[in-house]
Parts: structure tokens; sequence; C-alpha cells
């Protein structure tokens, strides 16, 4: 297998249309005015669409004959569905979805008895290289815009509030960073979407800081810059492995910032928050699961506010990679425990479906345009992570 590079710019491509989402409510309301209507129609424009309301019929309370011009500028479509899969009973739809430019993310919504989850993508592709990952495979074709990233929370909380997922009517309780792309690595806009998430109505889902979680794979500046500007928002570090010779391999990202460097990073986000942060582990059969490695893990993490979420590996089509067997699970959790970590095996969700991240979109095509993304070209030197301007 060919190593990729890292890639922490985005390649620039067509910039997507502006969206109410990506503006803050003083600029959503100053952009009514410049089309000539009342600036609290805005408000108006933002309560529709976070309740996930597209068909401008719809808002009546708006005048028929605004509807559609603001709709046209400030609610655009930025989503389109490429089609649904569903799994576990329908309770569980990975959505592919194709953006204006062309390009497909995914994100997966997961219905359990006490909540419902969603797992969002940040970016189109993934410049971080993990080998083993079908999103880190595909290369990194652009960063998503706040209302990009913000749509696909949308359509979720809509889809379980009209019953769409099996359990009938409910409430999107849960969003989680860990579909396709690295968050951290599109920080501004990861940000204004938190805005959005946790903001209450009309400009936003009023979600609770506790239930959103961003996944990082360790950009340590970025982190850093998270618990600076006072976050309370899970964190997960996507470690894979507990020493810097392997996870140089499993996670490229480890030859800027090493193991110690991003656990000590972590540490100090939680405690500023006082909350435990999660460490994602994929058990990879041979690769990373072997006794002494669940001993170092439970040397770096004992006494830490950490937890350990054990997840069997999902295999991509045609990757030598491959879950650990149920024996060697058992054991690299009584280890971990053993040691004083708190430790849980991952409920696997859509494996007949695809359930990877990244996976339906590599399999799928639309128009021609692959899905795949598109060759970027590498960066020598790391760049200011989160040193980005928000742009729209």
């Amino acid at each position: 297998m060919t190593a990729l590079p890292l890639v922490f710019d985005a390649p620039r491509r067509g910039t997507p249309p502006r969206h109410l989402a990506d503006l803050t409510r003083e600029e959503a309301r100053a952009a009514v005015s410049e089309l000539g209507q009342p600036a609290f129609r805005a408000d108006q424009l933002a309560r529709h669409f976070y309740r996930g309301v597209t068909d401008p019929a719809q808002m009546t309370d708006i005048p028929v004959a605004a509807r559609e011009s603001l709709r046209e500028a400030l609610l655009p479509g930025l989503l389109t569905v490429v089609r649904h899969q569903t799994a576990d009973n329908g309770r569980t739809r990975k959505t592919l979805w194709r953006l204006h430019d062309g390009a497909l993310v995914e994100s997966v919504l997961m219905r359990y008895p006490d909540r419902a989850t969603v797992c969002i993508s940040s970016q189109a592709g993934c410049g971080m290289a993990c080998p083993f990952c079908a999103t880190g495979q595909a290369g990194l074709t652009r960063n998503l815009s706040a209302a990009e990233i913000i749509g696909q929370a949308v359509a979720a909380a809509a889809a379980m509030a009209s019953g769409e997922v099996a359990g009938g009517p409910g409430r999107l309780s849960n969003v989680v960073f860990m579909g396709m792309g690295e968050p951290l690595a599109n920080y501004a806009r990861v940000r204004k979407t938190l805005d959005a998430l946790l903001g209450d109505a009309p400009y936003g889902l009023g979600l609770s800081q506790r239930s959103v979680t961003v996944s990082t794979v360790g950009l340590v500046p970025a982190i850093r810059r998270l618990t600076e500007e006072g976050r309370n928002v899970t964190l997960a570090v996507s470690l894979h492995a507990p020493d810097d010779e392997l996870r140089d391999t499993l996670v490229p990202i480890n030859t800027r910032w090493k193991v110690g460097e991003v656990v000590e990073a972590a540490d100090a986000y939680a405690a500023r928050t006082g909350r435990r942060y999660s460490v994602e582990y994929a058990l990879i059969r041979d690769v990373n699961d072997q006794p002494f490695r669940a001993d170092l893990l439970g040397k770096l993490l004992a006494g830490k506010l950490a937890h350990v979420n054990l997840i069997p590996l999902n295999p991509t089509p045609g990757s030598p990679w491959d879950a650990s067997p149920l024996p060697a699970q058992r054991e690299f959790v009584a280890r971990l425990r053993a040691a004083g970590v708190a430790t849980t095996v991952r409920d696997t969700r859509g494996q007949d479906i695809d359930g990877a991240c990244g996976q339906l979109a590599a399999s799928d095509r639309v128009d021609g345009v692959p899905a795949v993304a598109l060759p970027a070209p590498s960066v020598e030197t790391p760049v200011p992570l989160g040193a980005e301007v928000d742009e729209g």
C-alpha cells in the first residue's frame, strides 16, 4: 500500500453559495435588509432552517411574494441526498450527500433506546492519511463550510422529529464529529458549527455541550486552542496505538506530534473542563491488539481523566486490515480495567451498509463524478492549525 502524504492545508475549490448558517445573526439580519425585507425575517428564516423546513410553501409566516427570493439568497440547497442506507432494523441510517461541486460526504444517524446520535463529516475526504481508514486513503478534497456541516445535523434532527427512523418521532440528542475528515483541521468552520449546535432557537439546535463530541487524531495546537477558548464539549482522541513506533505508521500525524504530546494536550483540556476525554482505539488484528500494547496503554492513561473506547475495526473492501477476534478484544479490555482505566467496547453499527466512514462514498459515482478525493499536494512544513480566518 502506497503511503499518502499528510495534507494540512485544504485545496481551494469553488466556494459554496452563501447560506444563513454561515452568518452571524447580525450578518443575517443585514443580508435580509439588503434584500428590502425587514431584518426580523432573518430570524424567521433561521427558525425554519433549524427545524429542517426547506419548502417555501411551509414558511407561512413570511409573505408569499418574499419567500422564494429569501430562500434563494439565504437558504440555498447545499446538501443533496444521493441515497440512504439503513441497518439494525431501521435504527441506523447512513446518508450519502452530494455537495454543490460534486464532492461526496457521509453522515450516519443512529438511534438507541436512550438517545439518538448523528455522526457528521467536517471535510470531503481527509488529509491525515491513516492507512486503515477508507476516508484517509481517499485523500482530501476540501473543507466543508459551516453550513454544510450544520446541515447534516439539521437533517438528522428533522428526520428524528418526523419519525423517519424506526421507533417513531423523537429528538436528536447527540452529535459526534467522527465522520469524514479531521475536524480540527477545519477549525474555524467547526467552531462556527459548535455555536449553531449549542445555540438556542432560532439560531441553533439547543444541544448541551456534554452531548457534542469533537474527535481528532491529535492536532496538538488545535487541541490547545479549543482548551483556551473555553469549550466544554467532549474531546475524543483517536490514538490507535500507545507507542510512537506503531502510531507513526497507523496515524501519520504522530510524526509531527508524538503520543506523549497528544495525551498532555488532552490532559490539559480535561483539567480545564473537569471532564474526562475519550481515547478512541480501533482494534486491528495482529497489529495493535497485543496484550503488551494493552499494558502500555494502561500505563499511559492510569490515573488520568480518560476513558478508552475500543472499536473493533470495520474493515473496508479489499483492505488487508481486519478486526481483532473476540478473545483478543476481551483480554485487551481486561488488562486496561486491571490498570484502573475505564474501558468500553463500541457497539458496532451498520456493518452491512459499509458502515465505516468513507466506504459508502468510495463505492459510489454520481453523474460521472468520482467519489474519492482529488489528489492534493503535500505540505512540507506544518501550518499553524486553527489559524485560518472565519470565512464562510
